[in-house]
């Protein structure tokens, strides 16, 4: 039997994405984003509001990086989700990670995290039914040792989910099928 439970602002689980920008003074903004996903296969949505630094930068600079967060970086992952870019301007230096500078835009790219996709802002959508960012992902980047047979291994990620509901992080892993194969069991 299934029990009625208060609707949160999300559906579980999120993924934790990690948004990185350059801010006014070419310092490194990035906050934690929980509310993003593909629109198509070259098309990211961040569903965020235009109060956020990042949001600003992303306008500002015409570009933006979306990094998957993994449980190595759990603590780092939940700082920039802690604290405001405006309140703390050092707050990417006190993480102790490091960037590089993309050669595709002008925004950061975060060294220690294990994927990175270089964003291209496309617009801005603020009525009652806008998602917010939309980005053209220009690039995709996957740290090496991340990878099997050529593809991502999820299981070496180990990316991190958000759960809105207690308001905690989950590592994800462990295969459990095979898309659009084990369905057609039924046929």
């Amino acid at each position: 039997m299934k029990k009625q439970i208060k609707t949160t602002e999300a559906i579980f689980p999120m993924p934790v994405l990690l948004i990185s920008t350059f801010n006014e003074d070419g310092s490194v903004d990035v906050m934690n984003a929980a509310w993003g996903t593909m629109l198509a296969r070259d098309m990211v949505a961040l569903n965020l509001t235009e109060t956020h630094t990042t949001v600003k930068n992303v306008k500002a600079r015409g570009g933006f990086v979306v990094h998957i967060a993994d449980a190595k970086h759990v603590v780092e992952a939940d700082w920039f989700g802690c604290v405001h870019g405006s309140a703390d301007h050092d707050k990417f230096k006190k993480s102790g990670l490091t960037f590089e500078k993309s050669t595709l835009i002008d925004a950061p790219i975060i060294n220690e995290l294990p994927i990175a996709m270089e964003c291209a802002f496309v617009e801005y959508q603020n009525d009652e039914t806008g998602i917010g960012v939309i980005g053209k992902v220009l690039r995709t980047t996957v740290e090496e040792t991340k990878m099997k047979d050529g593809k991502v291994d999820v299981d070496a990620l180990e990316a991190i989910a958000f759960d809105p509901y207690t308001h905690g992080y989950y590592k994800v892993g462990g295969r459990v099928g095979e898309a659009f194969k084990d369905g057609l069991k039924l046929k």
